[in-house]
């Protein structure tokens, strides 16, 4: 698909709500296992990208390459992705000059995932992205809440505005600041599925201190459809965090997305081990422990995910 089909005959606009909630209602009906997606930014510096450079960008320069990796991981079984939006708020833009382009960066990469998802048969979902703001929530930073919620129902909008069926808040670590990315959410997209994944890399505690029970209750409270835990130090790590969220919330829909491994300096570059026969198991073990979506973070390749959809029998 070339760029100017994308821009002129395939965008497909917003979701409309019912057409949203039915897609997801069908993805995660009766406890069935999910197969999600794995790393974007891995894949990204495998292909150029360099250290410090907002891939967001991407979406406008690189648009085959974002579509590439897109179907690698649907190739590789995977029913739930999402867009090469983590840093795409006006905040962590703004450190190269693009806080103006929020709209623009985010809408094309729903355009892009929807046109990759549509090609390959329309099975899977397309979940926007949404990671952690880059500053400090007040009183210990300078981030109020009020601004918050607004930084996150800018990018939130433009994802809606792009066509994704799902949000998904992603690596966060503050309750406080997850909060108010809900609300930004909820605020442009009151009925939209939301998945909320926090990062739990710190003795079992994100690094803010926040405890898998104190999440899981809170998330669900807040309305999140599936709550968990993605990135940090490993499968090793993340197993106990959704097996705490199972004991206290056992009707809530829970999700993990772990590293491929033990993150490594190497050359003064992460480098994730974990072979894809590794992340399989990881897979059925976090399956047992309760999850339902399963997918990987950083350090993963489609290769880990189609090991894993064998494994958990989600593959096609």
């Amino acid at each position: 698909m070339t760029d100017d089909g994308i821009a002129q005959g395939s965008a497909p606009g917003p979701v409309p709500p019912v057409v949203q909630r039915a897609r997801w209602e069908a993805a995660v009906h009766a406890g069935a296992t999910t197969l999600a997606d794995g790393a974007m930014g891995t894949m990204l510096f495998a292909s150029g990208l360099q250290f410090g450079d907002p891939p967001e960008i991407w979406n406008l320069t690189q648009p085959d390459v974002i579509r590439r990796i897109h179907r690698g991981y649907l190739d590789a079984g995977s029913r739930v992705l999402l867009t090469n939006t983590f840093g795409g708020n006006r905040l962590r833009l703004s450190l190269h000059g693009n806080e103006s382009r929020v709209a623009e960066l985010n809408q094309m990469a729903a355009l892009i995932l929807r046109a990759e998802v549509d090609a390959a048969g329309g099975g899977a979902l397309v979940a926007g992205d949404i990671g952690p703001s880059g500053s400090i929530m007040m009183p210990i930073g300078t981030l109020d809440f009020g601004e918050a919620v607004d930084v996150f129902a800018e990018q939130a909008a433009a994802l809606v505005a792009g066509g994704v069926d799902l949000i998904w808040i992603e690596t966060m670590s503050d309750l406080e600041e997850i909060h108010a990315a809900v609300s930004g959410v909820r605020q442009v997209a009151p009925s939209i599925p939301l998945i909320t994944t926090m990062t739990f890399d710190t003795r079992g505690h994100t690094m803010m201190g926040v405890t898998p029970e104190r999440a899981v209750h809170a998330l669900a409270a807040w309305g999140a459809d599936a709550i968990g835990g993605n990135c940090g130090n490993g499968p090793d790590e993340l197993i106990p965090v959704v097996a705490k969220m199972r004991a206290v919330e056992p009707d809530v829909v829970l999700v993990g997305k772990s590293n491929a491994g033990m993150p490594e300096l190497v050359d003064m570059k992460a480098v994730y081990r974990a072979a894809p026969e590794a992340m399989a198991a990881y897979a059925i073990d976090i399956r047992e422990a309760g999850a339902s979506i399963i997918g990987a973070c950083c350090g993963s390749t489609p290769l880990h995910l189609a090991a894993m959809g064998r494994a958990l029998g989600t593959s096609a």
